[in-house]
């Protein structure tokens, strides 16, 4: 995993939003702030975060469905920020998404053929008994019966209806899917299966995968890298054996302490108290009101982002804790 796929420079996305209760006139929300990174050819690469971490507008943002306020993505040197729809249209044959809610993202009114088969068609002009072959093909696939070909999507159970999201993000023969948690809405078992479908797949079609999730235990069995976004940044990115088994950021082992624990003997006190607020002012760390080793150059001054033991870690005293 040398050659990056894609490569995130400087993106930002940020939110004005009216006075109201709990906000001034004009606030702003950075919902992406300022995040780079790159994903490499073959790798499962994770981000995680609390909700409002702005972790799932990070992965919209990658594929332009919301129109990025600066920065550059750029899949194998073409830049998607600022491309036209025809460029988008190609780029979006190799880069595809599976949503969070199964339901909501398949079309009630549309028969599997055709919500699997409208990209085929486009893509490669298969009709009529090619086209239905090769959907069948993709169904069996992601462990579903060909037979299933003229059934509606509530026809079907959650984990049976993510598995028709995934199919139809393999019609076009992708090399990168962007998963915005995709068995979050799954049972345990299935989330189980799913996952393991996810891996099978990687493997037989040499896929890319950028997995956003909240779960730990989910990223942790899936990927190879992960990034831990909090409000807007990426606040330590490392490989994942690294992050578990040690995490520099205070954010990071927040998150790994929430983590529940069978035994009441080895469960560790939380530290972390108060919630994420995605209004901030963008004086001083953003952890800074919920980080227990804050001092006051951590109200008052931004982090930079460092290289510790491999890790890129946004703290000022990263390594020192």
């Amino acid at each position: 995993m040398t050659e990056p796929v894609i490569e995130v420079r400087g993106l930002n996305k940020h939110f004005n939003i009216g006075g109201g209760f709990f906000s001034k006139p004009n606030d702003v929300v950075r919902a992406v702030d300022n995040i780079s990174f790159d994903v490499m050819r073959g790798e499962s690469f994770g981000i995680v975060g609390e909700s409002g971490s702005g972790k799932t507008t990070l992965g919209r943002c990658m594929m332009q469905i919301i129109k990025p306020s600066s920065g550059s993505v750029k899949f194998h040197g073409t830049d998607l920020v600022g491309a036209d729809q025809k460029t988008l249209r190609q780029i979006w044959q190799a880069i595809r998404m599976v949503f969070q809610d199964p339901q909501s993202s398949l079309n009630p009114r549309l028969r599997v053929i055709d919500l699997i088969g409208q990209s085929i068609s486009k893509a490669e002009g298969l009709k009529g008994a090619a086209l239905a072959d090769r959907v069948s093909e993709l169904l069996t696939k992601v462990g579903l019966r060909p037979e299933f070909l003229h059934r509606y999507p509530n026809a079907f159970s959650g984990g049976q209806r993510q598995r028709l999201g995934i199919a139809r993000a393999l019609a076009t023969n992708p090399e990168v899917i962007i998963a915005d948690e995709a068995v979050s809405a799954l049972d345990v078992s299935i989330q189980a299966q799913t996952l393991n479908l996810l891996k099978d797949l990687q493997e037989q079609y040499a896929l890319t995968y950028i997995f956003v999730a909240h779960d730990l235990a989910v990223v942790e069995h899936f990927c190879d890298r992960i990034a831990v976004m909090y409000l807007g940044q990426i606040v330590e990115l490392s490989t994942t054996t690294d992050l578990f088994q040690n995490p520099k950021h205070p954010y990071t082992r927040a998150l790994l302490e929430a983590v529940p624990i069978p035994d009441p003997r080895a469960r560790k006190p939380r530290r972390l108290k108060g919630e994420a607020i995605p209004i901030v002012a963008s004086k001083g760390c953003r952890f800074s009101p919920r980080c227990p080793h804050a001092t006051d150059m951590c109200r008052e001054t931004v982090p930079t982002t460092r290289k510790i033991d491999g890790a890129d870690v946004l703290c000022h005293y990263a390594g020192d804790i």
